[in-house]
């Protein structure tokens, strides 16, 4: 177990016995957590790391919840069918990071999101090399920020973005709403694409923000008419900036209508639409720096059974060809 500066998040390496207990098998078929409980990391191109925590979410005047995600993902991804069409040959489990103690008030909360932004550079640097994908899942859109720094270190970087939010709010303290705004400012972030703005939860500054750092972003009313669609533009901007370095991937389940997730809402992408992207992304892994799944926050069973299935499905579909 590691433990970052003040002890306030701890790190567990995921051991063959912890997987087992998030799955089950069956005479006839394999199951992808049998097949994920004797791979080490080293050999894998493609790693899962989780992060349970929600304290990036606090710190932004927002809710709990996004601590659940990554486990509920587990409890399915490992329970689903590896055939001759899904392997797994590639694929590795690295653990989770988890938070150790009670957030407390918003003020706390944003002192433990710099703590945490060190704890989880710090650990992707002892587990992982530049040749691998990490795929992150769970916690709140402040762990971009450290999965950003990353990336950086060996490539210029271009994010894509799906989310009802540009996370470029000001940065007086930190939390899951400035991640990229910090990352631009400290010159980490090269370009920046968001796509599916809501245009009711994004204010002046941040749009003058958007603006003024050549920053491009759609809205989702763009595409409610279907004049255009998120997958065309999605495809086009990976094409583009894969000429210039690495890319990582940002898919906020903000952006699914009724996903439970930090700032759920009735409106927005289907989980078909977002399939599609994870897709496409499978024909372009070879320019991709990381795939960031943040801000689900599942509570009740029912809630943890969509988020997690569904997460799973985003996984699979990512890794296919």
């Amino acid at each position: 177990m590691n433990y970052s500066k003040n002890t306030h998040f701890s790190f567990e390496l995921a051991t063959n016995e912890k997987i087992k207990t998030f799955f089950s098998t069956r005479e006839g078929e394999t199951r992808v957590g049998e097949i994920l409980k004797s791979k080490p990391v080293s050999d894998a191109k493609y790693v899962i790391l989780g992060i349970e925590e929600s304290v990036g979410p606090i710190a932004n005047n927002g809710f709990s919840g996004s601590e659940n995600a990554f486990p509920a993902f587990l409890s399915n991804f490992l329970n689903t069918q590896i055939h001759q069409q899904f392997l797994a040959e590639d694929l590795a489990i690295l653990g989770s990071i988890k938070s150790s103690s009670t957030t407390g008030t918003i003020k706390n909360a944003r002192i433990l999101v710099e703590e945490l932004d060190a704890f989880v550079l710090e650990i992707l640097n002892q587990h992982l090399n530049s040749t691998q994908i990490p795929i992150v899942i769970g916690g709140g859109h402040n762990n971009a920020l450290p999965l950003m720094r990353w990336s950086a270190q060996t490539s210029k970087l271009t994010v894509v973005n799906i989310d009802p939010h540009a996370d470029c709010r000001k940065l007086d303290e930190r939390h899951s709403g400035n991640s990229f705004s910090l990352a631009i400012a400290e010159k980490t972030l090269e370009n920046y694409a968001v796509l599916g703005l809501h245009e009711a939860y994004n204010n002046q500054f941040i749009l003058d923000f958007l603006t003024s750092n050549n920053c491009f972003y759609t809205y989702f009313e763009d595409y409610l008419l279907g004049e255009k669609t998120v997958q065309t533009d999605f495809q086009e901007i990976i094409q583009q900036f894969s000429r210039i370095g690495k890319i990582g991937i940002e898919i906020d389940m903000d952006a699914i209508a009724f996903m439970p997730s930090s700032a759920c809402s009735p409106s927005g992408f289907s989980i078909d639409q977002i399939r599609a992207l994870c897709l496409i992304l499978s024909k372009f892994k070879a320019h991709l720096s990381y795939l960031h799944f943040p801000e689900a926050a599942p509570k009740t069973d029912l809630e943890k059974r969509v988020v997690g299935k569904t997460l799973s499905y985003f996984v699979r579909d990512f890794l296919r060809g």
